[in-house]
């Protein structure tokens, strides 16, 4: 689940939507965290999936560091990912991992 201070805008027509902070959220807060609503795909189902399908999560997912594909259930699709982003993966357990998740 993203962070409750953040919304969806129309940034420009070259970039399209981005998530924007609604209120000052301090440095070291953790912005997301994988939550029910999230999806896990695997490589292989993926795969098998339509081409109209494989864009959409090819634009809206990203890839865990097993490998699999993460589709957020909310607006935190639409975060943009930069060299110079102004938010980072952190130490903590907040993405899926195979010992919370049981196997696929």
């Amino acid at each position: 689940m993203i962070h409750p201070d953040t919304e969806l805008r129309f940034i420009s027509p070259e970039i399209g939507f981005g998530v924007v902070a609604t209120k000052l959220i301090p440095k070291g807060t953790i912005t997301w965290t994988f939550d029910s609503l999230d999806q896990i795909i695997a490589p292989e189902s993926f795969e098998k999936m339509d081409p109209l399908q494989k864009v959409f999560l090819d634009k809206y997912c990203y890839r865990d560091h097993n490998g699999d594909y993460v589709l957020c259930g909310d607006h935190a699709r639409f975060v943009n990912h930069s060299f110079r982003s102004s938010c980072m993966s952190t130490a903590y357990d907040c993405e899926p991992g195979r010992a919370r998740h049981p196997p696929r």
